[in-house]
This record gives C-alpha cells, sequence and structure tokens, in this order.
C-alpha cells in the first residue's frame, strides 16, 4: 500500500509535468525548475517527512523520489531545448531578407563646396609630390608675422588685422605660420601645402569674410628659381580648371617673399585673379636657420572660397556659410 509520501511525490510529478508542458519561455522554465527541484522547492518539501517512516520504507521512497526527481529534470532539460530551438528559429525568421522586396534608401551626405575645393587642391599637389601640413589656428606674433619678416612696425599689418587675445597670442591671418613652423623641424629639401582656417578684421560683404579659409604651398631646396614656381603654378591651374587658360603673372608684393606676384587666369572670357605667389625672401630662410646661399624656394597662396565661387559660379561668399541645405544640395 503507498504511503502518503508517495502519492505526494506522484501528485508533484504530474502537476511539475503539466506545467512543464505549458511554459512557453525559458524564464517561465526556470521559475518552474526552481519551484519544484530548488533546495526550497515543493521535492524537498516532501522529502523532509521521510524521517517519519520506518527504516524499511525509507529506501524504496527515496528510489521513487529519486526516479520522478529524474524525470522532472528529464522534462525540463527536453521543453529548454525545444524552447531554445524555438527562439533560433523566430530569430532566423527575424533575420532574414527577402531579396524580392525593394531596398531601403539612406540620403547619402554631400562634400561641403569649401572641403570638396579644398580635397581638389590637395589631389593635385599630392600628385606633384607634396606632403599636407598642419599648424595651430591660434599663433604667436613671432610665427604669424616675425619670422615671416613682418617686424611689429611693418605697413602690412595693417593689412592683417585680426583678433589678438590678452596674452599676445591672436587668432592666424595665413597659414604660412604653418610653413615656418614645418620648416623649423625639417631639413630641404621641402615640399608641402598647409590648408586651413584663418581669420582677419574685415567687414563682410559678398565677397569678404572675418573667418576664411587658405591654401599655402612651400618649396624649399637648391637651385630653385622663379621658373620652377611659374611652371608649377601653371600646372596647378591646368589641372584645377581643366585646361590650359591664358595665365599672367604681374608684380605685386609681400613681405616674405621677393620678387612677388599675382597670378591672374582668363576663366570663361574674364581676368579673374586667383592667388599671390613668389620667391621666399632670404630673412625668411634665415629666421628658420637655413642658409639664403645654399637654399632658395617658392611660396604661393591662394583663398579656397575664391576658388570655390569661381568653380560653382556662386555670386555671394556668404551663402557658403548659411547651412541652407536647399543651396548646398545643388552641389
Amino acid at each position: 500500500m503507498a504511503t502518503e509520501i508517495e502519492i505526494q511525490l506522484q501528485t508533484l510529478e504530474k502537476e511539475a509535468q503539466s506545467a512543464i508542458a505549458h511554459s512557453d519561455n525559458l524564464k517561465k522554465l526556470e521559475e518552474l525548475r526552481v519551484a519544484y527541484l530548488g533546495k526550497k522547492g515543493e521535492l524537498s518539501l516532501i522529502l523532509k517527512g521521510m524521517g517519519k517512516l520506518s527504516p524499511e520504507m525509507r529506501p524504496v521512497v527515496g528510489a521513487v523520489a529519486n526516479q520522478i526527481k529524474d524525470k522532472i529534470q528529464n522534462s525540463l532539460t527536453q521543453q529548454q531545448e525545444k524552447l531554445q530551438q524555438q527562439q533560433i528559429q523566430a530569430q532566423i525568421a527575424s533575420e532574414t531578407i527577402d531579396v524580392t522586396m525593394p531596398g531601403v534608401s539612406k540620403p547619402l551626405g554631400k562634400s561641403h563646396p569649401l572641403q570638396s575645393t579644398i580635397d581638389r587642391v590637395i589631389d593635385i599637389f599630392v600628385g606633384l609630390g607634396y606632403t599636407v601640413a598642419q599648424g595651430p589656428q591660434i599663433e604667436s606674433d613671432y610665427y604669424n608675422f616675425e619670422a615671416l619678416n613682418t617686424p611689429p612696425e611693418h605697413p602690412a599689418r595693417d593689412m592683417q588685422d585680426t583678433f589678438y587675445f590678452g596674452d599676445g597670442s591672436l587668432l592666424r591671418t595665413h597659414t604660412s605660420s604653418v610653413q615656418i613652423r614645418y620648416m623649423e623641424n625639417h631639413e630641404p629639401p621641402i615640399n608641402i601645402i598647409a590648408p586651413g582656417r584663418v581669420y582677419r578684421r574685415d567687414t563682410v560683404d559678398a565677397t569678404h569674410s572675418a573667418v576664411f579659409h587658405q591654401i599655402e604651398v612651400l618649396a624649399i631646396g637648391k637651385n630653385l628659381t622663379f621658373t620652377d614656381l611659374k611652371g608649377t603654378i601653371k600646372e596647378f591651374l591646368r589641372q584645377m580648371f581643366g585646361d590650359d587658360l591664358p595665365t599672367v603673372f604681374r608684380a605685386s608684393y609681400f613681405p616674405f617673399t621677393e620678387p612677388s606676384a599675382e597670378v591672374d587666369v582668363q576663366w570663361q572670357g574674364k581676368w579673374l585673379e586667383v592667388m599671390g605667389c613668389g620667391m621666399v625672401d632670404p630673412n625668411v630662410l634665415k629666421a628658420v636657420g637655413y642658409d639664403p646661399e645654399e637654399y632658395s624656394g617658392f611660396a604661393a597662396g591662394l583663398g579656397v572660397e575664391r576658388f570655390a565661387m569661381i568653380l560653382h559660379k556662386i555670386d555671394d561668399i556668404r551663402r557658403l556659410y548659411n547651412s541652407d541645405l536647399r543651396f548646398l544640395n545643388q552641389f
């Protein structure tokens, strides 16, 4: 005749098997395992009553308890494998790509016309063997002016009035300061371009901005002449404008080059001033420790905004800074 504990164990098995079969997720299944087989689970509570059994019945009931525990554990394992497989299949189904469905497109970004112009200039000069150099936008008076042959009393400073800080530092007025920093740390031959943002106190209008972008070119070596400068500039302009345009070098003045010139090109029937250039002044070479009797060099500088406006026929420089997508989406 079955003892009361055996009846409780059989009842527990039926309840557990039914609950396990109806569990529909792994979390609930784990809760059932703890409820039935945990240290404080129902099986443990029933087995606490074995102390009331006679010595002869204890091994019999213990064997029944072990069989029921094994059956419940097997059911838990099988249900766990079943639920895991269902979970995998559901994930596969959700991640399956229907190749017959139309693709979901996302709008692609575009380069700003200023950035695309900078990239175009860089590509051309890198192709000519130049390296890109960078420098700080907050400069000292020495690197921005004095090392470039522009002492404090020099009148050329009036043309490049900028924004000064209390410690005497300033927002750079050109990227020529990058050339000085680079020459101080490198020996000739040197072929670099220095793109970057520059600052001058200027009245903003259709063709002027207090913040704009420059690209400076510098070549230092032995026996470099104005002919090398002209050949480099003409090749750059040919690649930039896609044609061998009529070009004129007009005599000009820059404190850090001698002789100096402005470069004009005939673009779509009009003569346009596009950049300045010249042979590096011997004083600049001396400032960085180069012997002007041994080395010579040439430099050139261009305004990125000017080139962007010419190439894209933009009538107002302020359009480049307004972040108007109706305008920028054209490029």
